[in-house]
């Protein structure tokens, strides 16, 4: 039983007969100093796992990558958001007043060569959205945003909780379904007279639309005021909780499997949550003014609450995609390529045949939108601000003129990175596959074959003509398939995406 091994400091079987052996002796001193001395000098090779590490490695890479890729998208989707917001303050008005000239010359100059159409397809829905914005608008007045402020901040805190996250589901819900009802309105009010028309009529939809946008409008000014409650509370605790629900939704999501479209969807989403959250804090901002004569000091009170809810925003959109592309093996080159859908989006808007308005475009893609938030905006400011003598009405005039400028500048801009992003992903060609002989409704209808064209790449294709209300027969159902192109993808439809 004296007998040791001299085999350096590996082991092997009959090591362990001799330990025991040796502590029942009382001998364990050596083989113990061995056996540290095994701990202290073994060694190991990782390159013989290359594979994994290097793996690992990509993900952190990924993750240290996703904060930088993700803002790019959402800043780039942010402006496209503000495009579609302020088209309605200066170009919408513009453009219904045209509409409204061509009805008042139309018995002195007579019809056009275009055939019996008072007005253009365009025109139409650009009267329809006028008369929504001044029917909502007038409605509005009615509507006491004080006594709703003070209803609001007479709850208690944890009934405060409650309804916000109620009223931030009620707005998805409004918002998945508003768009169908302008959308159904549009082409209603279009429909070329020689198809059989199967819908119930111009003045059902318009009211449909009209009550959509005003309801939709409360729901916002309801949100409004109790951010605003959150705001003026002297212990900030709802606040806090109503930020802190910002970081359940990465509880809810991270843990779900997610492909390329969904994740593709559930981006669109966070831009306008994240547009809409800055107009909220802009019409708190404005209704504390108010309170406080617009004394500017007033404006550094309320920094550190914007701060942080901003700042929450950021952070939890960041935390939340990160993981997501971790646990489902997506890279941060994917949000290059919906920055180039959305680019796509815009340049296909801005042709002679596009079948949407851009403004339509963003809200079926992203459903944001534009027209109960405009109402709202519209409702606050008039409010808030007192416009009595010639000199006011010439500053407002003047603020015309800039929000006109600024809308026309940021157009510009818009379209010059869609083109170079367009051409960075390889699509530039996709832009003018388009069908060579449109429809006599002046291109509203995109053709059948162009929607079901084949595409070699997950995001090239020209389908972006595929629009959701626009009658094709009954081919109609075809959009609730499911859809494997970015270009495909309206709001919501991660919804009829199976997560599991």
């Amino acid at each position: 039983m004296g007998h040791t091994h001299s085999h350096g400091s590996s082991f092997d079987p009959a090591d362990c007969e001799l330990i025991q052996s040796r502590t029942s002796k009382g001998y364990i001193y050596p083989s113990l100093t061995r056996f540290i001395g095994a701990e202290l000098t073994r060694g190991y090779f990782l390159e013989h796992n290359e594979a994994k590490y290097t793996e690992r490695r990509e993900r952190v890479y990924t993750c240290m990558r996703i904060p930088k890729e993700l803002e790019k998208l959402m800043i780039f989707g942010f402006f496209l958001c503000v495009d579609a917001f302020l088209y309605v303050f200066t170009l919408l008005p513009l453009r219904v007043l045209l509409a409204v000239l061509r009805l008042l010359t139309l018995p002195c100059c007579g019809f056009r060569s275009d055939g019996s159409r008072l007005l253009q397809p365009a025109q139409v829905c650009d009267m329809l959205k006028g008369l929504i914005l001044v029917l909502c608008f007038s409605m509005m007045h009615y509507v006491d945003y004080s006594m709703m402020y003070h209803l609001i901040r007479g709850q208690s805190v944890i009934k405060l909780y409650l309804i916000y996250n109620m009223l931030e589901v009620a707005d998805r819900l409004f918002s998945s379904f508003g768009q169908d009802i302008l959308d159904a309105l549009y082409w209603t009010a279009t429909e070329p007279k020689e198809r059989k028309r199967d819908s119930i009529g111009v003045i059902p939809h318009f009211i449909m639309a009209v009550f959509y946008v005003f309801l939709h409008a409360i729901l916002i000014m309801v949100q409004a005021s109790t951010l605003n409650v959150a705001f003026n509370s002297h212990n900030k605790s709802l606040l806090t909780i109503m930020m802190s629900n910002n970081f359940v939704e990465i509880k809810g999501s991270v843990f779900k499997k997610f492909e390329k479209n969904n994740l593709f969807q559930m981006s669109n989403s966070d831009i306008k949550e994240r547009f809409t959250s800055y107009v909220l804090l802009l019409i708190v901002c404005l209704r504390n003014m108010e309170q406080f004569a617009w004394n500017p000091e007033h404006l550094w009170v309320l920094f550190p609450d914007v701060f942080m809810v901003v700042t929450s925003e950021v952070a939890v959109d960041i935390i939340k995609h990160a993981f997501i592309t971790k646990f489902n093996d997506i890279t941060a080159d994917v949000y290059s390529e919906y920055r180039a859908s959305l680019a796509f989006d815009l340049l296909s808007s801005r042709q002679k045949n596009a079948c949407t308005d851009y403004s339509d475009s963003v809200a079926r893609r992203m459903g944001f939108i534009p027209l109960p938030l405009a109402v709202l905006l519209i409702r606050v400011v008039m409010s808030s601000v007192k416009v009595q003598g010639a000199l006011s009405y010439t500053c407002v005039f003047l603020f015309y003129l800039g929000l006109v400028s600024l809308k026309v500048l940021n157009s510009i801009v818009l379209l010059g990175k869609s083109c170079v992003y367009v051409k960075r992903a390889n699509m530039e060609d996709k832009l003018f596959e388009r069908p060579s002989a449109t429809p006599s409704s002046s291109g509203k209808t995109p053709s059948k074959a162009d929607q079901d064209r084949p595409t070699p790449s997950v995001i090239f294709s020209p389908a972006l003509s595929t629009v959701e209300g626009e009658a094709q027969g009954a081919s109609e159902l075809k959009h609730r398939t499911p859809k494997k192109d970015l270009l495909e993808i309206d709001r919501f439809t991660i919804c009829g995406n199976r997560i599991d």
